[in-house]
Formats: structure tokens, C-alpha cells, sequence
């Protein structure tokens, strides 16, 4: 980030919103201010028409976590900076949980690293493309800190054994090894990435929106529950999908073999 950029950029292309970490110079850490400013701008798209959002950053790293000078700053308090990490790893588990929250599907676009909140913020998205090179790990053991914050994404995104010994072992994984477990999607060149990324991003906002809204609301809710809750509530949403008069033509294009009008 330069003198008077924010933090965060945002730029739409048209259905699609990239929103940008812009301060390389800390590795896009997830300072107080930085999370602040990501909440406010999911409110924002989730409160626009916007089919699909993009999470990207600035400079050679996607997100090296928390702003540990920051986290050691607020130890000057009298009680030692405890409120102050309350308040800080509050406001970011809210704002971890706005993003499978959000009606649009939201692609991190991950390249350099992503490690510990940044290895978080990647898990927490719906889809992942990451650069070839790229690595990954939830490393705060390393230094006596246990990323316990980031492991509740993690271990939701990748199987719990795998979780559990990048946490114990503070190991770091290359984007091959994250694409077999399943915490990122896709693996491209890195001149390729945003390319990449954005070609991902028009294709399912070429989808019906109202569709891929009902769509990933069910696939979070049922995620958790046992097969017969789960085909109970999934079963409800079809039938909703069902009603839309859009839906309808989609189906009926299928069967006169043409192109749905959804414009």
C-alpha cells in the first residue's frame, strides 16, 4: 500500500466483485483495521447484485495472518493486551464467517503465501485457484503459538489428520500437496492467476444467480447434518428452486435443446 490507498480495493467486473488486500509491505497482514475494512465490504456485496466475489491480493504474498507487531503492541495494557485480543480474534472469526455466509460464492485467489489467518482466510472461501509455488500452512507453533483460530476452517476444509499435523508440526504444504486435500481448487502459472481466477468467476456467474444463492445456503447448512436431516432440507430447497419461474425456462430450454433466456 502506498500513501493514501486503502487497504482494501475493490474493482467490479460487471456480475463479479475483486476484492484486494493492499498492503504488501506486511504481507497483507489481518491488522484490526484490515479486518474491519474486509466485514464492511462483504456487507456491501452481499447486499449487491454481484454474482460472484473474488478475494485477491497485492505484492509477492496472499496473507501472512494477524499483524503479529500489533498482537505484541497491545501487551502494554494492564491487562497484559488480553481484551484487546478478544476484540481482535472476535472480530475476525465474524468476519470468517461472513464469507460461506455471503449469497455469492467467494474464490480466493491465492498466490506467494497463505499462512495461519491467511491459510484461514483461503479455507474459509467457497473455491480456491492458487499460483504454482504457493504455500500453505497454519505455522504459529513455530513460535509458540497455536492457530487455533485458523484451525476451525482448516480442519472443515481438508481432512481433520492432515489439519491436525500442519497445526502440531507448523509444516508448510506446496500448492500440489493443498490440491490433493482439497484446500484449493485449481493450480495455474502465476502469470495466469487472475486470468484464471476470473475465468472461474464468469463462468458460474453465467449460471442463474438465484439458483447458485440457493444453492450454496443449502450446501453450507447441510454440510453438518446427519443424511436424513440433510435430504429433509435439500429436498425443501429444490422444490423452491422449482418455483422459479426462471428455473422453468432453463428446463424447458434443456428439453427444446437451445440456450435457457436468462438475460
Amino acid at each position: 500500500m502506498t500513501h493514501g490507498e486503502p487497504l482494501l480495493q475493490r474493482e467490479d467486473h460487471g456480475p463479479v466483485v475483486r476484492l484486494i488486500l493492499n498492503s504488501p509491505q506486511n504481507h497483507n497482514a489481518l491488522s484490526v483495521a484490515m479486518i474491519a475494512a474486509l466485514s464492511e465490504a462483504l456487507d456491501a456485496v452481499a447486499a449487491s447484485p454481484a454474482r460472484v466475489l473474488i478475494i485477491a491480493a497485492r505484492g509477492k504474498a496472499f496473507c501472512a495472518g494477524h499483524d503479529l507487531r500489533e498482537i505484541q503492541s497491545a501487551r502494554s495494557d494492564a491487562d497484559d493486551g488480553r481484551a484487546a485480543h478478544e476484540r481482535l480474534f472476535a472480530a475476525c472469526a465474524e468476519m470468517m464467517q461472513k464469507l460461506p455466509a455471503l449469497p455469492q460464492p467467494v474464490i480466493a485467489e491465492v498466490q506467494g503465501i497463505a499462512t495461519a489467518a491467511g491459510c484461514q482466510l483461503v479455507a474459509s472461501c467457497d473455491l480456491a485457484v492458487a499460483a504454482e509455488g504457493t504455500r500453505f500452512g497454519v505455522n504459529g507453533v513455530n513460535i509458540g503459538l497455536f492457530c487455533a483460530t485458523p484451525m476451525v476452517a482448516l480442519s472443515r476444509a481438508i481432512p481433520p489428520r492432515a489439519a491436525f499435523e500442519l497445526l502440531v508440526t507448523g509444516d508448510f504444504i506446496d500448492a500440489a500437496r493443498a490440491h490433493e486435500l482439497g484446500l484449493i481448487n485449481r493450480i495455474c502459472r502465476p502469470e495466469a492467476l487472475a486470468d484464471q481466477t476470473m475465468a472461474l468467476a464468469r463462468q458460474i456467474a453465467s449460471k442463474l444467480p438465484e439458483a447458485v444463492r440457493l444453492g450454496k445456503r443449502a450446501f453450507h447448512a447441510q454440510n453438518g447434518m446427519a443424511p436424513p436431516e440433510a435430504y429433509a432440507a435439500t429436498g425443501r430447497v429444490i422444490c423452491e428452486n422449482l418455483t422459479l419461474p426462471a428455473t422453468a425456462e432453463g428446463i424447458q430450454a434443456f428439453l427444446e435443446k437451445r440456450p435457457p433466456d436468462w438475460a
